[in-house]
C-alpha cells in the first residue's frame, strides 16, 4: 500500500496554519511553527501561490489564504444547511423586490456570501458566491455585527486587544474607508448598530459602492442564535423612496419577511 506523501502533508499543514492567522504570517513565523527550513517552506508557499491557494501581501510580505480555496469551498457551500433551507425564499425575495439577493454568514471577521440570486432582469451580473464583504460597510455585515455575538464580542471593562474596535493599547481603530459614506469611526458604527438592533434590520447607503444601497435582516436558528443574514442590494434610484430619505419601507418588509421565513425553516420560533 502506498505511503503518505510528505510534501502534501506539509502543504496541508501550512494551509491550516494560515487559516488561523487572520492578518497573515511571515515566512519566518511559518518556518518556525512548522519546524522546517525556510527554503523548504518557501518552495511550498510558491507552489501554493501558483495554484491560487495562498496570497502574499505586497506591503508586509506576509502570506494568507488565497481565493482559490473559496472556489473549492463552493461544494461545501452547496451543502450548507442555511443555503439549502433558504433557496426558495431567496428566489421569492428576488421576485418580490426585483433586486438581487445575497445570503451571508460570518467568516473570519467578514461576511461570506453563501448564496446569491441575480436580479430578475436581463442585465449582465456577476455571481458573488464565495465573496467576502467587510462587516462595517455592508448591510449584511451590520446585520451580523448587531445580532451575532461572535461578530461583535462584548468588550471587557479594560478594552484592549479583545475589543474588536480597539488596538492593544485601548485606542480606537480607524475602519477601512471605501466611499465618502463609509462609517470609519468606531463610535459612529456602534451607534448605527444600536439603531439596527432597535429596528430589526440593517441598511447600507452607498457605503461600499457609490450608487448602491442595500437592506438586510438577521436569520436565526432553533436556539434563537443568529446564523446569517439575508438582504437585497441595488441602485439607489430603485431602492430609495421618492424623498431620498432611506430605503422604501415595502422593500424592508420583504427582506424581513424572508428572514423570518428562513428562520422558521431552521426551527426558530415565530416572532
Amino acid at each position: 500500500m502506498p505511503g503518505r506523501i510528505q510534501s502534501i502533508e506539509r502543504a496541508a499543514g501550512i494551509l491550516r496554519l494560515l487559516a488561523g492567522g487572520a492578518r497573515g504570517l511571515s515566512l519566518a513565523e511559518i518556518s518556525r511553527s512548522m519546524e522546517l527550513p525556510k527554503g523548504t517552506v518557501l518552495g511550498i508557499l510558491r507552489t501554493l501561490q501558483h495554484v491560487g491557494f495562498v496570497e502574499q501581501d505586497e506591503a508586509t510580505g506576509h502570506y494568507r489564504l488565497g481565493g482559490g480555496l473559496l472556489r473549492l469551498g463552493t461544494r461545501y457551500l452547496d451543502g450548507n444547511e442555511l443555503r439549502t433551507r433558504a433557496l426558495n425564499w431567496a428566489d421569492s425575495l428576488a421576485s418580490r423586490s426585483g433586486e438581487s439577493v445575497r445570503i451571508g454568514t460570518l467568516h473570519e471577521g467578514q461576511a461570506l456570501v453563501v448564496h446569491h440570486v441575480f436580479r430578475p432582469d436581463d442585465s449582465t451580473q456577476t455571481l458573488e458566491v464565495g465573496s467576502l464583504l467587510p462587516l462595517h460597510a455592508t448591510a449584511l455585515g451590520k446585520a451580523l455585527m448587531a445580532f451575532d455575538p461572535l461578530a461583535m464580542p462584548v468588550p471587557s471593562e479594560e478594552g484592549g486587544p479583545d475589543h474588536p474596535l480597539e488596538d492593544g493599547n485601548g485606542r480606537a481603530l480607524e475602519l477601512a474607508r471605501f466611499t465618502p459614506a463609509t462609517l470609519t469611526a468606531p463610535g459612529d458604527l456602534l451607534g448605527e448598530l444600536d439603531r439596527v438592533r432597535a429596528r430589526g434590520w440593517a441598511g447600507e447607503d452607498e457605503e461600499l459602492i457609490e450608487g448602491e444601497v442595500a437592506i438586510a435582516a438577521p436569520i436565526r436558528d432553533h436556539r434563537g442564535t443568529t446564523v446569517g443574514a439575508v438582504g437585497i442590494s441595488g441602485a439607489v434610484e430603485r431602492l430609495h423612496g421618492p424623498d431620498g430619505e432611506g430605503p422604501r419601507m415595502e422593500l424592508v418588509s420583504y427582506v424581513r419577511d424572508a428572514a423570518r421565513s428562513i428562520s422558521r425553516e431552521l426551527g426558530a420560533h415565530s416572532w
